[in-house]
């Protein structure tokens, strides 16, 4: 019997180490996609607007985003969040915390689609709010949802004051589904993936001491590019 349990115990921890070197390389491969997302959109001609974008506090982008439903819907996503630094959010762009998007909405609804989010955090009672717990979105939450373009230009421009502004690029068809009643939240595992040890998402995107991982680069030279400077 002890024959056999050693050999079934490091076969155990081999499959363990593979599972989670394979949820590391997704980890990545997700940061990778938010800054190639967020390069498409920020190079698409009435992309968001620019005022809005120098306004906001964090960007949040869910590449890929996974929507389905019949009668009921659902929605599913990870990407990754970034703030700017400093006590009034007014300094350059902090290393990322991975996000998840969780949840649903109600209604005659059809179909499935993949959509392309990013997220525009308002102010510090928002990103602090998502940064410390699991925040439900709908109301102004997802008040400029909508297709990237002249449309969702002129609906932010209506509701400069809610908390979060939301975006969307669209791959496929789909319709009545929007990210009303979904949830998002610190995806804490997938950080400890990243950095390699346990570091609460405040503490990654507040604090100035955790390095940019080489997968978000793209992602955080974007920004710092093109809304350099805080304005409100």
């Amino acid at each position: 019997m002890k024959k056999l349990f050693a050999p079934a115990v490091i076969g155990l921890l081999l499959l363990s180490t593979a599972s989670r070197a394979d949820d590391q390389t997704k980890d990545e491969d997700r940061l990778a996609n938010c800054g190639t997302v967020l390069s498409e959109i920020m190079n698409i001609p009435d992309n968001i607007p620019q005022d809005v974008l120098d306004k906001a506090d964090c960007v949040v982008v869910f590449p890929s985003v996974l929507k389905a439903a019949f009668i009921v819907g659902g929605s599913y996503g990870r990407g990754a969040m970034t703030c700017r630094h400093g006590s009034n959010f007014s300094g350059r762009w902090s290393a990322p915390t991975m996000m998840a998007l969780e949840g649903g909405s109600f209604g005659f609804q059809a179909g499935g689609e993949a959509t392309d989010f990013v997220l525009l955090v308002m102010n510090d009672t928002g990103a602090k709010g998502i940064l410390a717990s699991k925040v439900k979105l709908g109301g102004d939450a997802s008040a400029a949802a909508g297709p990237v373009g002249r449309t969702a230009s002129a609906e932010t421009d209506a509701t400069m004051r809610a908390e979060i502004l939301s975006y969307s690029r669209a791959r496929g068809v789909f319709a009545g589904v929007s990210l009303d009643g979904s949830t998002i939240r610190p995806d804490n595992d997938a950080n400890e993936r990243i950095y390699g040890k346990k570091i609460p998402a405040k503490d990654i995107v507040l604090m100035r001491g955790t390095r940019v991982p080489p997968s978000a680069e793209k992602m955080i030279s974007i920004l710092d590019t093109r809304t350099p400077a805080h304005k409100s």
